[in-house]
């Protein structure tokens, strides 16, 4: 069986470790371990008389209660398969400019999206350790594009909405991925979404799956001007998000009680998790604002994971699809405290026998 460039995939871990994929405690896919939140389980159990019909073609009331979350008009919005299926859209537009700006080490579903449209990709590279800025290495932009996410995959650092703001004036369409930002209370976080009216050039992508834990239903949502939207719907097949998907998101982002419990839950897990490998030798994580970590490490982490998988059937994202890290970098979700002491208690077995 082929390793996965994705994290998540358990039957790979598990056929590699021996063991059934239910006994894979899996620190590789950055999803909350808070969810799904029972409100959008009872959603689902809701629908199920309604998978004898075709979902409404519009999505009107699941728009409406994004554009109501999110203080924007319905036709702002774009419901999708995911936002894998609306940076594949995105994608195609990216791939009608000069070039892209690609802010790296980046996703490598976005090398998918734009090679498969044979986009002309410009790396730009950030410093790990150093001031993280983006710069503009071009001198005429205005037929470029520039595709980033915020917080970044896989650093977990967060760019200012300042630091992002002043590209909106100087590229012809700017993606902003911002799957992971609903980790950051309303305070902390640094969204562009209120922009998009201003700007017709800037489209902002959000993920359902990972703050509410539902990647199995596969649901995200893009927030750009109608027109463009409109142009993105006639381009993809119809239906894209099924009954069930609809109803949950519609329950999960209403559900407060979660919501809350979500954002005071992750500060000081992603902390103790933080200390507990910045103690164990060999090992230097990196600060972060989502629910995952990136960690330094003197050994192979290729090694590390088939380690951690065959002895204690544990599972870890490594790094080496993001070809700036290669096989120095891991990445690892924060989960529950049980579940981060085990993993915490593996690694420093591992580090102490060598």
């Amino acid at each position: 069986m082929r390793q996965p460039v994705h994290g998540g995939n358990l039957a790979w871990a598990a056929a590699l470790a021996g063991c059934p994929p239910e006994a894979i405690l899996d620190f590789s896919a950055s999803i909350s371990p808070l969810g799904p939140p029972n409100s959008a389980i009872a959603a689902i159990y809701a629908q199920i008389d309604n998978l004898r019909h075709y979902p409404e073609p519009e999505y009107s009331e699941l728009r409406s209660a994004l554009g109501s979350w999110h203080q924007l008009p319905p036709e702002w919005i774009l419901p999708g398969n995911g936002s894998a299926e609306l940076l594949t859209l995105a994608g195609r537009e990216l791939a009608n400019l000069s070039g892209t700006m690609l802010v790296t080490p980046a996703f490598g579903d976005y090398y998918r999206t734009l090679t498969a449209y044979n986009a002309n990709i410009l790396e730009f590279p950030l410093s790990l350790t150093g001031q993280w800025e983006i710069l503009s290495p071009l001198s005429a932009l205005g037929n470029y594009g520039l595709l980033l996410n915020n917080p970044h995959n896989p650093t977990g650092r967060l760019f200012l909405r300042e630091a992002i703001l002043p590209h909106l004036e100087q590229y012809a369409l700017v993606v902003v991925d911002e799957a992971f930002m609903d980790f950051l209370p309303p305070h902390g976080e640094q969204s562009l979404i209120d922009m998009v009216p201003k700007y017709p050039n800037l489209v902002v992508l959000r993920s359902l799956t990972k703050f509410y834990s539902l990647p199995g239903l596969r649901l995200g949502y893009a927030i750009a001007h109608p027109e463009r939207l409109a142009q993105w719907q006639s381009w993809r097949d119809p239906w894209p998000v099924n009954n069930l998907a609809a109803a949950a998101a519609i329950a999960a982002i209403q559900d407060q009680e979660f919501q809350q419990r979500t954002w005071k839950w992750l500060p000081p897990a992603r902390k103790q998790l933080f200390q507990g490998l910045a103690s164990i030798p060999g090992l230097q994580p990196l600060e972060g604002s989502a629910n995952f970590l990136l960690v330094a490490s003197q050994s192979s982490t290729c090694q590390l994971q088939q380690q951690l998988l065959e002895h204690h059937q544990i599972l870890i994202r490594d790094c080496r699809s993001f070809k700036e890290l290669g096989d120095r970098f891991f990445r690892v979700a924060v989960r529950c405290d049980a579940d981060n002491q085990r993993l915490l208690k593996a690694l420093y077995s591992i580090a102490v026998d060598h």
